[in-house]
């Protein structure tokens, strides 16, 4: 078994294990980022937001930093505005740094709580 994938069912286990909050979860690709906050109890998705949505291709930010602070506050106004104020930060099988830790501190900065 691949070491990344070892890493993203222990990352998922201990977090369904531990936490009954929402969790965060977050994708990256070659190109792209999305980030969703999953509702594990109904398996519904809350909100999610990605770098492929119109308003961000607008934007044209080049730079995959920026485009990773500017998803978490997005993700963050969107999930405050359905009510969503704790979750738990899923980040797969990725490890905590880069664009990941980027993304998470501005979603923290934004208001949610993790």
């Amino acid at each position: 078994m691949n070491n990344a994938i070892k890493r993203q069912a222990r990352v998922r286990f201990n977090l369904k294990k531990v936490s009954s909050r929402k969790r965060l979860s977050v994708f990256k690709s070659n190109n792209h980022l999305y980030v969703q906050i999953i509702n594990d109890a109904k398996g519904l998705t809350e909100a999610s937001v990605s770098s492929m949505e119109k308003n961000f291709k607008d934007k044209n930010i080049n730079d995959r930093k920026l485009m990773a602070e500017e998803l978490g506050k997005e993700i963050a106004k969107r999930s405050l505005e359905k009510g969503i104020k704790t979750v738990a930060f899923d980040k797969g099988k990725y490890k905590y740094h880069g664009i990941i830790k980027i993304l998470a501190d501005s979603a923290r900065s934004a208001g949610l709580d993790f």
